[in-house]
């Protein structure tokens, strides 16, 4: 019912959100581009995409889309590997920032070395900084991590909205500077954090730093402090910051999955993307409430 190609072509466009982008990535024309994701939307009868001169955005039935058409290519790829006799061997060296190992990850893993046991999988659980900062100097093959949404590297798992969280009990004084609770440099969410404080022109002084999310919620669950954290991946016994706190926004943040350099791991690490992509969107489903 769904060409494939008009999958990736679609995928393209909602990664990229420009036709223009999309074709570059692709190595398609730009018309070639709008004729598949018009077919796709003549497939599904609904519009994927708003678009005008100066912007595209998907519809609400094109982020239903998004989650399909990555399970769809899922699936296509590993009846095409079977099929063909293919099999993904080798070693796979692969960095995961913190925020992702305490929620889907283990089941996604699981699920990828039971499909693929002939890859020899190494984690390493690291701030997206310094995961990026790795997978440049060659030490890692696939790294799935937080970027900032003005940077395009990378394929795009879900864009998410940073928050303020900390424990309910919770209460700031205005008249003193904002307690933080932050990862350690370079750490991304960090950076915002300073950001935006600096930004609103907040005194601020940090209370806990540390490199592990569950030593980072401990101390919030203290009531020692707030940290800037992506909306949907909140943990429990924390909530959001009420507005009346005067905090600023923090902005929004990107978490993408970034290949390495081409090589030996290349199958592997396309197949353990294809299973975080899919992943990702239950994911991003069962957390759809927003805290």
């Amino acid at each position: 019912m769904y060409d494939p190609t008009h999958l990736r072509t679609f995928l393209a466009v909602a990664q990229t959100l420009s036709f223009t982008q999309a074709a570059d990535r692709l190595g398609l024309r730009q018309s070639t581009v709008s004729q598949h994701v018009r077919r796709l939307e003549g497939a599904t009868g609904r519009p994927l995409f708003t678009r005008d001169t100066h912007s595209v955005e998907l519809t609400e039935d094109g982020e239903a889309m998004l989650g399909f058409a990555r399970r769809l290519l899922d699936v296509h790829e590993q009846a095409a590997a079977f099929f063909t006799g293919t099999r993904v061997r080798g070693r796979l060296r692969f960095g995961a920032s913190e925020d992702f190992v305490l929620t889907r990850l283990p089941e996604i893993l699981e699920r990828f070395r039971h499909d693929h046991p002939g890859v020899d999988l190494e984690l390493t659980v690291e701030l997206s900084g310094t995961l990026h900062e790795r997978l440049a100097a060659g030490k890692l093959d696939l790294v799935l991590a937080k970027r900032r949404p003005e940077d395009r590297s990378g394929e795009l798992v879900w864009r998410d909205d940073l928050v303020w969280i900390g424990s309910a009990h919770l209460r700031l004084d205005p008249a003193r500077p904002v307690p933080l609770i932050v990862y350690p440099a370079p750490g991304l969410t960090r950076a915002r954090a300073l950001e935006a404080l600096e930004g609103q022109g907040r005194e601020w002084r940090v209370v806990c730093t540390s490199g592990s999310l569950n030593g980072l919620v401990a101390a919030a669950r203290a009531g020692l402090g707030v940290m800037a954290h992506a909306r949907r991946l909140i943990p429990p016994g924390l909530v959001r910051v009420p507005e009346r706190a005067g905090l600023p926004e923090v902005g929004k943040v990107d978490f993408v999955v970034v290949r390495g350099r081409p090589g030996a791991a290349d199958g592997a690490a396309d197949a353990l993307a294809a299973a975080i992509l899919s992943g990702a969107d239950r994911l991003h489903r069962d957390r759809r409430t927003p805290h």
